[in-house]
């Protein structure tokens, strides 16, 4: 019950954002999917428009972990190694379903291109931020949105970085 609350709190977080700001999107009602590939052809969609969003967790010494939010195209993966050498870590991997969901505030498969989080970093590969339109899960497994990238970029505010493989 409690992810479910908070899947729908994103998205009325995010939507009421694009709004505010005055962003042009489209949400798209599916069946409830959260693997980009198969998502993508429910929404019509491109692989590579597809922002695929990944929760990394880097050890930057030790004992001091960071977090980013890896946004790539869906036909690409996230290459850990870049994602580890721009925060100078010694280590990266995925971060634990628990951790990724608790910082991006929703379930696996409907996490946002946005952070929300301080202690999440939003990096976004440019090759994606090539396309017109991105599309992703709204923090819904039922629900997308078609995002201007112009608007996203301007929005969202993400770091840039080669960081697909």
């Amino acid at each position: 019950m409690g992810a479910y609350v908070a899947e729908h709190e994103q998205y009325t977080k995010l939507i009421g954002l694009l709004d505010e700001r005055g962003a042009r999107y489209r949400v798209i009602e599916h069946e409830p999917e959260g693997a980009t590939e198969a998502v993508s052809a429910l929404r019509g969609n491109t692989l590579a428009q597809a922002a695929k969003c990944i929760v990394v967790m880097v050890k930057v010494t030790k004992k001091t972990k960071a977090y980013v939010l890896a946004v790539v195209p869906g036909d690409r993966r996230v290459d850990l190694g870049a994602v580890k050498a721009l925060l100078g870590g010694v280590y990266a991997g995925f971060a634990d379903t628990e951790a990724a969901e608790r910082l991006a505030g929703s379930v696996s498969g409907t996490i946002l291109p946005f952070s929300f989080d301080p202690e999440l970093q939003l990096v976004v590969d440019p090759a994606l931020l090539e396309q017109d339109e991105l599309f992703f899960n709204a923090a819904r497994l039922d629900r997308s949105l078609a995002l201007r990238t112009a608007d996203y970029v301007a929005i969202a505010e993400p770091r840039t970085a080669p960081i697909a493989g």
